[in-house]
């Protein structure tokens, strides 16, 4: 029969299996990431957390665990600066209607734009 006990030990075994794969599957996306390391040094990483994984994984995180962090951070920081690129470019320069009337009076002063013109574009800025 199942009991409680054999439930308890299947749950912390199947933690620690998510776990390992977690931190299996990380060391292997950092290895790919890292630009320091030649191709040899990256099939030679993959090589020893095939045959040896604990032992490998152990090795790397305690070798490189803090140019993990330096490397997240410098992807985040990527990341946040092309999202708020991309954010300007598609929220436009326009400050709101003051700004388009202001535009739109400049283009008045230099006679670009006749005064019923003017009028209109003050009108679209206002609503």
């Amino acid at each position: 029969m199942n009991s409680l006990a054999d439930w308890l030990w299947w749950l912390l075994a199947f933690y620690f299996i998510m776990i390992y794969f977690m931190m299996l599957f990380r060391i292997i996306v950092d290895i790919f990431r890292r630009d320091d390391v030649s191709g040899w040094g990256k099939a030679g990483w993959l090589i020893f957390l095939i045959f040896v994984p604990i032992v490998a994984m152990l090795v790397y995180v305690i070798s490189h665990g803090k140019d993990i962090g330096k490397r997240d951070a410098a992807q985040y920081q990527e990341a946040r600066a092309a999202q708020d690129d991309y954010i300007r470019s598609v929220a436009g320069t326009s400050s709101g209607a003051a700004t388009e009337i202001a535009k739109a009076n400049e283009l008045l002063q230099s006679g670009a734009i006749t005064q019923q013109e003017f009028e209109t574009l003050k009108a679209s800025a206002l609503r």
